[in-house]
């Protein structure tokens, strides 16, 4: 989607909207089940819309809230 956005960029926003360390989130787990709302996934829409992933739209994460399928959907690269 986006050539601009890396693994480790997707990892770490996701990571500061759980305000956890970027390492302890597992590609597979479900991102609702850590504590990430629908408002805050509203935010990251909006951030990486800004930086590049202008298609980019709310149902697209969070109908698979895991971080490795994010990661391909943004960047075409795996977690």
């Amino acid at each position: 989607m986006n050539q601009t956005m890396s693994p480790e960029r997707v990892r770490t926003d996701v990571a500061e909207m759980l305000d956890c360390d970027p390492a302890e989130i597992a590609p597979g787990e479900n991102l609702v089940d850590l504590g990430l709302d629908s408002m805050r996934i509203m935010v990251l829409v909006e951030r990486w819309r800004a930086a590049g992933a202008a298609t980019l739209e709310f149902p697209d994460l969070a109908e698979q809230p895991e971080l490795a399928h994010w990661t391909t959907l943004l960047t075409g690269r795996a977690a």
